[in-house]
């Protein structure tokens, strides 16, 4: 699994999440199971069969949790400038082709969400802003062709 960098918000959110399934999830899924093999005959008890397959599903998201928490590099915000685009930064952008304007905040990919203008920086507009100077155009190509930004301001 690769190195991923997120904010320490972003970290806690993980680990809230993880401490969630470990301690309120698994031991009502085990109550589940206990209580579908209570019931007698576990070759056509349906309950038992769905009971242990949301637990293997639960496993597996603890176990993709854990590998992105042991992969986490949490970065230091104090470090953060504004010269550049760089992860963590507002950036107020300029369509140059409908003139329209739009702020984006770079974030780790685990901490993406469009609706709040957070996009992740492996994303293909995260990517062909990084290292942009305010004043810089930014041709960045995207499934739908080419777009043109242009970096009005870079904020914290």
């Amino acid at each position: 699994m690769a190195v991923s960098y997120m904010t320490k918000d972003g970290y806690n959110k993980l680990m809230e999440e993880l401490n969630y399934m470990e301690s309120e999830l698994r031991p009502a899924i085990t109550r589940q199971i206990a209580e579908a093999r209570d019931k007698g005959d576990l070759s056509e008890n349906a309950e038992y069969d769905a009971a242990k397959e949301a637990q293997g599903i639960l496993e597996g998201k603890i176990s993709i949790l854990k590998g992105k928490i042991a992969n986490a590099r949490l970065i230091d915000e104090s470090q953060i400038s504004t010269d550049s685009v760089q992860i963590l930064n507002k950036v107020t952008l300029r369509n140059t082709k409908t003139n329209q304007q739009v702020v984006y905040t770079l974030v780790a990919e685990n901490e993406a969400d469009l609706k709040v203008g957070k996009i992740a920086v492996n994303t293909p507009i995260g990517k062909g802003l990084l290292g942009k100077k305010t004043g810089e155009v930014a041709e960045i190509t995207v499934p739908s062709g080419k777009m043109s930004f242009e970096i009005l301001d870079i904020a914290l």
